[in-house]
């Protein structure tokens, strides 16, 4: 089955890492910028959700309309379970990023975010080209479902506003307090999408499959009955001399109030970016969910990985997840990387903080026919 795998573990059943690997080596982070921009969007977005209709994050879960089924992915998980078939078959479909709402909000209330504890993941969609997220229950209070919210950029004006497709990778998300903040690899040069999970729209869900944005006095999102605005956009700089970075994926730090970043670089292919693999830490303004208009990276690192399609952090540590080497690396933020087995089609990571019981790693997997979603403790990969 794909995506499953047996991780090998030592006498009295505790896992044994694979081998240590070579460190991360540190570099100035002093090269590596950002620029944010959260006004673009903010008159179209405002028109959209008088014109439209608003929906809450808990009014959505309400009408969620597909279901999750347990799943076993690694013999170490502690949670599991697979996508509906529409989506686990779906040959124009593929999961990719991932976050919670403990992400969003931290542990109080057992991380509820709207008085929902929920899983998002990003797809990105070739038919038509598109992304959106899969907002799941994760509460024992909820019915086992799930439901796809369409992700939109504003277009028109605020007064007939319109939105269009999101045609991006999606590869990696985090989540913070209200905002949703999405790796875009295609950009030139890359950097992140930013959505507010407040400001969910309402849409038709009659009409036809390609219909996007305005049509009329409706508005229609290829039969979506919830979109996403970006409400705005964070562009990468480097210094000259420097390469760009490669977007390919992301995940929240709550600890130091950050978004780590890593690229999906190779050995040897002609499809994707080749080279040294790095990974970068930005922190957000001082008690806000956002950047300033102007961030410096406060963390670089040269890493001797590669193939990385998922990346997490939490207090100065880091797990790096190599797809095509079936790997995840945990670095203490010195010394060697430990490398450990893991699943086949890997791909984003996210740390999900718990007061009472073990903190998880979450992840899930890619792989067209057996797309799940799982939780290992991350103890047993430190």
């Amino acid at each position: 089955m794909l995506g499953t795998l047996t991780a090998a573990t030592a006498a009295g059943g505790v896992l044994a890492p694979a081998h240590a690997a070579s460190a991360p080596t540190e570099v100035d982070p002093a090269a590596y910028r950002l620029t944010a921009d959260y006004t673009e969007y903010t008159a179209r977005v405002e028109a959209l959700l008088e014109q439209a209709g608003r929906a809450s994050v808990s009014q959505v879960m309400d009408d969620a309309n597909h279901e999750r089924t347990p799943a076993t992915v690694i013999d170490t998980q502690v949670h599991g379970f697979r996508f509906a078939t529409s989506d686990e078959n779906d040959p124009d479909a593929f999961p990719q990023g991932i976050a919670t709402s403990r992400d969003a909000v931290g542990t109080a209330g057992d991380g509820r975010y709207d008085g929902r504890q929920v899983i998002a993941v990003s797809f990105y969609n070739n038919s038509p080209k598109s992304s959106r997220i899969n907002l799941i229950d994760w509460d024992a209070n909820h019915p086992n479902a799930y439901r796809r919210i369409l992700l939109v950029e504003p277009t028109g004006t605020a007064e007939e506003p319109s939105f269009q497709d999101v045609k991006i990778h999606a590869g990696g998300i985090a989540w913070y307090g209200d905002l949703l903040y999405v790796a875009d690899s295609a950009a030139k040069p890359g950097g992140m999408r930013v959505f507010d999970m407040s400001r969910i729209l309402t849409t038709d869900t009659g009409g036809t499959k390609d219909q996007i944005g305005r049509v009329g006095d409706t508005f229609h999102a290829h039969n979506y009955a919830y979109v996403l605005p970006q409400v705005g956009t964070i562009t990468s700089a480097v210094d000259e001399g420097t390469e760009p970075l490669v977007w390919s994926t992301i995940s929240l730090d709550r600890v130091t109030r950050s978004i780590v970043m890593t690229e999906y670089r190779c050995e040897d292919c002609t499809d994707y970016p080749m080279g040294t693999t790095r990974a970068l830490r930005f922190d957000f303004q001082e008690g806000s969910p956002t950047f300033a208009a102007s961030t410096t990276a406060s963390d670089a690192l040269e890493v001797p990985l590669h193939y990385l399609n998922g990346v997490g952090s939490h207090n100065g540590r880091w797990w790096f997840n190599s797809s095509r080497h079936k790997t995840l690396d945990h670095w203490p933020g010195t010394g060697e990387l430990t490398t450990y087995p893991w699943v086949s089609w890997g791909q984003s990571l996210s740390y999900w903080e718990d007061e009472d019981g073990p903190d998880l790693l979450w992840s899930l997997t890619e792989g067209e026919g057996f797309r799940a979603v799982f939780a290992v403790e991350q103890g047993d990969y430190s």
